[in-house]
């Protein structure tokens, strides 16, 4: 059986017609929904949400497209815009009771949680953002030879056919190479967690590509359509990333500063998937987000 984390509940939740979220939850106190990233599941929140569990409600789900959630098919580029898929956030969080939540996400699960911020400032009361760049921005700082670090992106974003047929023939290589070239401690990822990782995305090639398909289209549309109306995130937001723009030449508070006036920016020294490698650090400052 797949890994799961330890004293909280599994619930499937109907978010939207024909689409079902599976999510973990635990503890009780002011709710908090925590999005993973990629290549990964809600496990990868398993020690921060243990903690928090202690004084919050901590509801974990896997995304659309991944892990144990529904998988639809890509029937147009808004199946798996995050616009949709933060609404599907919004949705759970109802379902369960919760008419406003603090948001946190990585990497994917970050972009869902921006979007989420913009389109529901009246239900998103705090929001942490890890290891990325909105998305608008994302692509203009990816550029020349340094882009190269971002293969996957230019390669999923290809047109449906290619791509899906491409990773599907290796899925197991493909998906394992970014949970070891991305870490800087590999024990952070035990053997059980990394196999449940990619038992996940090998059975969802085509959903995680619709995912990062949108990405390079409809969500840069949504991200621009604000950034022309000068819409920005409203409520507190920490933002914490690896030193990406000493790396790639840009200044990444600067960019952050744009979307959101109650900023704080900071650098971590662990690795991109820093809730497993740095759980203590992520936690104590998602209790400090919280608090203000």
């Amino acid at each position: 059986m797949a890994p799961t984390i330890p004293g909280f509940d599994y619930q499937r939740v109907q978010v939207a017609e024909g689409v079902s979220l599976s999510a973990a939850v635990g503890g009780s106190g002011t709710p908090i929904v925590l999005l993973h990233g990629f290549p990964q599941t809600h496990l990868m929140w398993r020690h921060v949400a243990a903690d928090l569990a202690a004084d919050h409600t901590v509801i974990c789900p896997d995304l659309r497209g991944y892990g144990a959630s529904d998988k639809p098919a890509e029937t147009g580029p808004e199946t798996y815009a995050k616009r949709t898929m933060a609404a599907d956030i919004v949705a759970l969080a109802h379902a369960l009771g919760h008419d406003r939540f603090a948001l946190a996400g990585h990497d994917r699960g970050a972009l869902v949680a921006f979007r989420a911020g913009l389109d529901h400032p009246e239900t998103i009361t705090h929001l942490a953002c890890l290891d990325v760049l909105p998305t608008l921005d994302m692509w203009d700082v990816m550029r020349g030879r340094s882009a190269a670090v971002g293969f996957h992106l230019y390669l999923m974003a290809q047109p449906p056919g290619l791509p899906e047929r491409m990773i599907a023939a290796e899925a197991d290589a493909f998906f394992d190479y970014f949970l070891g070239i991305w870490t800087r401690n590999p024990e952070a990822i035990p053997a059980e967690v990394r196999t449940a990782y990619l038992d996940a995305c090998r059975d969802a090639v085509p959903s995680i590509v619709a995912d990062y398909r949108a990405s390079a289209g409809i969500d840069v549309e949504h991200d621009q359509a604000d950034r022309d109306a000068g819409n920005r995130l409203r409520m507190p937001v920490t933002v914490l990333q690896q030193d990406w723009g000493a790396a790639l030449g840009y200044d990444a508070a600067a960019l952050w500063s744009a979307w959101a006036a109650d900023l704080r920016h900071a650098c971590v020294t662990c690795g991109h998937f820093m809730a497993e490698e740095a759980p203590a650090r992520i936690t104590a400052e998602l209790r400090t987000l919280l608090s203000r």
